[in-house]
């Protein structure tokens, strides 16, 4: 029930010229800041969706700036690989020259003067760096050199040359997120890319009667495997081959001893994490060296890296060794070119998921632009419209408010 009296209309007018205020305030609010929701409580399911779209489209933003940087990457490392294929291809023009038997001793030792310069070249682009200091193939050790090199004296030569190259790196890989919850895997290891041979290891430790007593977690290339206790030779065998790392795993029928052996050209990379399972079974000699160098005494080893295809062609071209050069050092380099021309190719693989990931990504993020346009953008034409609707009823309201009160104090002065 209203109360009836001399201030009821004056109270009302009021009333009505705030509220008239209040909402030409908020579409002038509206029109200066272009957002159609001034607060939360104007639209609380559209303030919702807001939300939600506009983190949406930050995601999507860092998935595509992701996606950029992987191409980025991929093309820098592509470069020194393709010029590091033409190097070795040089390397094999060279090897194949040397082997026909129609050069002479000294003809050969000035040849092996070019291989070791080519052979300087290849370690070169192995300890590339990337615009932030980076080295390109040392896996996640990016910020150690990916290649050490070691001098000694070589027969046939009267200064120190490079006598072994070491990886200084890791195998571990990068995941880098391309969309939601799915990552692309970038691997960088530089004895994986510069390798010549597949790896093996045998091992001359007869394991019939050894079994794991005690939970243990040893790592082959990359891959963490769980020992469990009463596993024996033959359950260890079955883990390595099944945790999709690239090494086949078998008994030595001569000796009982474990072998291991790359399904392609790498370098193996062996640790226990916990436990002493691999130093039991005597593949490694324990953590006291960091792999790939912590081998076994008693485990023989064969396959090399690219850089021992080429420091053998030019120790054999120094020592006049043609037989050598035609045979074995031939079949490495051409190993190594194989392995060098899958590895770009595989890069190139990569190279286009992510170019394609960065277009869905664009994409994607126009769409859902246009979606937060659709929930919080103001259209221009209706608040237009109906700011003068209420600048129309405000003036009408003050004007039919100056004629109910039109009486001033010169009224009461006459």
């Amino acid at each position: 029930m209203r109360r009836i009296s001399s201030g009821m209309q004056t109270n009302d007018i009021q009333y009505r010229l705030r509220n008239h205020e209040s909402k030409l305030n908020n579409v002038n609010n509206q029109i200066a800041s272009s957002n159609k929701l001034q607060r939360l409580r104007d639209d609380p399911i559209a303030a919702g969706h807001l939300v939600r779209y506009q983190s949406f489209k930050g995601r999507i933003d860092t998935f595509e700036a992701n996606a950029k940087t992987i191409t980025e990457e991929l093309n820098y490392r592509e470069g020194y690989m393709n010029d590091s294929l033409q190097v070795l291809q040089r390397v094999r023009e060279l090897a194949v020259q040397g082997a026909n038997g129609t050069y002479s001793p000294e003809d050969l030792k000035n040849m092996a003067g070019e291989v070791d310069e080519l052979l300087g070249l290849l370690i070169q682009n192995a300890n590339a760096v990337d615009q932030d200091g980076n080295y390109l193939f040392a896996g996640t050790n990016t910020k150690s050199v990916a290649f050490e090199v070691e001098m000694g004296n070589v027969p046939g030569s009267s200064v120190p040359l490079i006598s072994g190259v070491s990886y200084n790196g890791n195998v571990d890989a990068n995941k880098i997120e391309v969309d939601e919850n799915q990552f692309m895997e970038l691997n960088n290891a530089g004895n994986r890319t510069f390798w010549a041979e597949h790896q093996q290891l045998f091992s001359a430790r007869d394991t019939t009667g050894w079994q794991a007593t005690a939970n243990a977690v040893i790592k082959v290339d990359g891959k963490e495997i769980n020992i469990n206790p009463g596993d024996n030779i033959h359950a260890v065998i079955s883990k390595i081959n099944n945790s999709g790392a690239a090494v086949k795993a078998s008994i030595d029928p001569v000796n009982n001893g474990l072998n291991l052996i790359t399904t392609d050209a790498r370098q193996l990379w062996l640790e226990d994490v916990s436990g002493t399972t691999l130093t039991d079974l005597g593949i490694i000699s324990g953590s006291e060296q960091r792999p790939p160098y912590n081998l076994g005494q008693d485990v023989r080893v064969s396959g090399g890296s690219m850089f021992d295809s080429v420091i053998a062609l030019r120790d054999a071209m120094l020592s006049g060794d043609q037989e050598a050069i035609g045979g074995r050092v031939l079949g490495t380099i051409d190993e190594s070119m194989n392995n060098l021309v899958a590895r770009v190719a595989e890069l190139g693989a990569q190279h286009e998921r992510a170019s394609l990931n960065v277009v869905r990504n664009s994409n994607t993020s126009l769409n859902v632009a246009q979606m937060i346009s659709t929930e919080g953008d103001l259209d221009y034409t209706k608040a237009i419209t109906d700011m003068k609707m209420l600048d129309y009823v405000h003036q009408a309201t003050l004007s039919v408010a100056g004629k109910l009160y039109s009486s001033t104090l010169l009224n009461f002065m006459r």
